[in-house]
């Protein structure tokens, strides 16, 4: 029998123990259970210090169907696995004429083109930026000494924006395909826990190669990825893509692209928008980075500075402004990480959250934003959001020093709206920090919201807004604040063969979302268009 198993709570201390609990509880040898697969391990912290984790899982029992029959009438939870039954794909009416060219190299790109290759469409990636090897370097150039390049950096480059973050996978949506997400990470380098944890991550150290490996499946299967490929024009003939344009000077025939673009490609947004394909303001978040001793959330979240089964603690945040009606959460917490320079334009200080594999750095940190929208840019130019996040992140540099150094405060003196004379706990951003009133390089509601929200998590986590708390600012790159509107064949509305993705696109939220909708994306090139022939 192939059976599932919901809910079921191990002590943390006795979770090495999982297969003879499971047997006892069902009054069955050992021998008899095999298969097991992990679907889904989560913490239960409520009852500190007795932690406990809470599996989903499926296995296989080795008895016969009447005692069988018998174990799943009186075990709470236990039920029999659902047979899954495979998509059956119409077959497409066209066949391309050209390869499909996929523009962008991020968690979309990358598995809207894997997808294809799979199928035999053999795509070709353009991706402005470096390879990941290439963009490590000059990311860490710019972290060491200010010297910025703006087409290869934390936003630009293969793997996309994900690829220094923490790495998390977690998402929201439901979407059969989130599995496929997951077990191609996996069989490209990614420990295999990622795909029944519920909080999963990679890190970023593992994340690279991994990014890398999924590059090189693409070529195997003869696609085409090339780097220092930015796409500076579209060309169409009556209504449909025909050309891509890549450095201003090369044509490229195509009459399907994805585009998949990342929340960064402001000049991207531009040239679409002056080709008049419809676009839409979209809401967003920005804030400021927060910082604390991991030692302190740890013992928060699991009762203890340092638990001997558990990694570095996390959190979620969220706080509901009476007087404005926003909202201010904690946003990409990066647990035993550090906060990291993520510009992509030159004059701006934008701040980001990092951390490897282990999580060991003994800091943790997150965003704390706070919503913004319509009221905040209320012209009608679709671009407004994006100039006002320029302009907030200028405002940092310029506060900073002019130097990409981040303006940083102490908690404690946000609150006093004082420069801090003394850190208690040192920002950990390069290339350095300058002290600074962070309220004046946030919109005034924004600052105020985030007070109120400082105090308000302060009862949730004890200490969370004490002396050791360090603030870092400027975090705008939240998500996109645009949306590329796309029909229901997932094309643009004005350009027929051009398919918006992703994160940029205004679809996606995150690195498995993002990955979903490439997958989405190239599932309906494919049903319209067979590869070539």
């Amino acid at each position: 029998m192939d059976l599932v198993w919901s809910n079921l709570r191990i002590a943390v201390e006795e979770d090495i123990f999982l297969t003879t609990i499971m047997a006892r509880k069902m009054k069955v040898s050992e021998q008899s259970i095999s298969g097991l697969r992990f679907l889904r391990r989560s913490l239960d912290a409520r009852k500190k210090p007795h932690l406990a984790f809470v599996y989903t899982l499926q296995f296989s029992l080795n008895v016969p169907r009447p005692e069988g029959n018998r174990i799943l009438a009186r075990v709470p939870g236990l039920k029999e696995a659902l047979i899954e039954v495979p998509i059956i794909w119409p077959k497409p009416s066209n066949t391309l004429v050209h390869r499909p060219v996929v523009i962008g190299a991020g968690p979309a790109g990358y598995f809207a083109a894997l997808s294809l290759a799979r199928k035999g469409y053999a795509p070709l990636v353009l991706e402005r930026g470096d390879s990941v090897e290439e963009r490590s370097r000059k990311v860490q150039e710019f972290w060491d000494k200010g010297k910025l390049d703006s087409e290869s950096n934390v936003q630009f480059g293969e793997g996309g924006a994900g690829t220094f973050s923490d790495g998390k996978l977690t998402t929201r949506i439901q979407d059969r395909r989130i599995s496929e997400v997951l077990e191609t990470f996996v069989k490209h380098g990614a420990p295999s826990e990622i795909l029944y944890l519920a909080k999963p991550h990679i890190g970023t150290d593992i994340l690279k190669d991994v990014v890398k490996r999924i590059r090189q499946e693409i070529v195997s299967l003869g696609g085409e990825v090339r780097f220092r490929a930015k796409v500076t024009g579209l060309k169409s003939s009556l209504g449909r893509l025909s050309k891509v344009v890549v450095n201003g000077e090369e044509e490229i025939s195509a009459e399907t692209a994805i585009l998949a673009i990342g929340h960064s490609a402001r000049d991207v947004f531009k040239l679409l928008s002056d080709m008049d394909l419809t676009l839409e303001k979209k809401s967003f978040a920005i804030g400021l980075r927060i910082e604390h001793p991991q030692a302190l959330i740890n013992q928060s979240q699991y009762g203890v500075e340092e638990h001997p089964h558990l990694g570095a603690a996390d959190y979620q945040l969220t706080y509901k402004d009476v007087r404005t009606g926003r909202g201010a959460y904690a946003f990409c917490m990066c647990p035993g990480g550090k906060v990291v320079a993520a510009a992509s334009e030159e004059d701006g200080v934008v701040t980001n959250g990092m951390s490897g594999y282990a999580r060991d750095t003994k800091i943790a940190n997150s965003a704390l934003v706070v919503t913004v929208g319509a009221d905040d840019f209320p012209t009608a130019n679709p671009l407004a959001g994006l100039e006002f996040q320029r302009t907030w992140e200028h405002k940092a540099f310029v506060a900073g020093g002019s130097a990409y150094r981040a303006p940083a405060q102490r908690v404690v003196d946000f609150f006093e709206r004082r420069v801090t004379d003394n850190f208690d706990l040192l920002p950990t951003y390069n290339p350095g920090i300058k002290p600074y009133n962070l309220h004046e390089v946030l919109p005034e509601v924004v600052g105020d919201v985030l007070e109120r929200a400082l105090r308000d998590f302060n009862g949730k986590i004890k200490g969370f807004s004490g002396k050791e708390a360090t603030l870092t600012g400027i975090e705008t790159r939240t998500s996109s604040p645009i949306r590329i509107v796309r029909n229901t064949q997932g094309e643009s509305l004005n350009l027929a063969g051009l398919y918006p993705t992703g994160e940029g696109a205004g679809y996606a939220g995150g690195i498995t979302s993002a990955a979903v909708d490439g997958i989405r994306i190239a599932e309906f090139l494919m049903a319209q268009f067979a590869p070539i022939e």
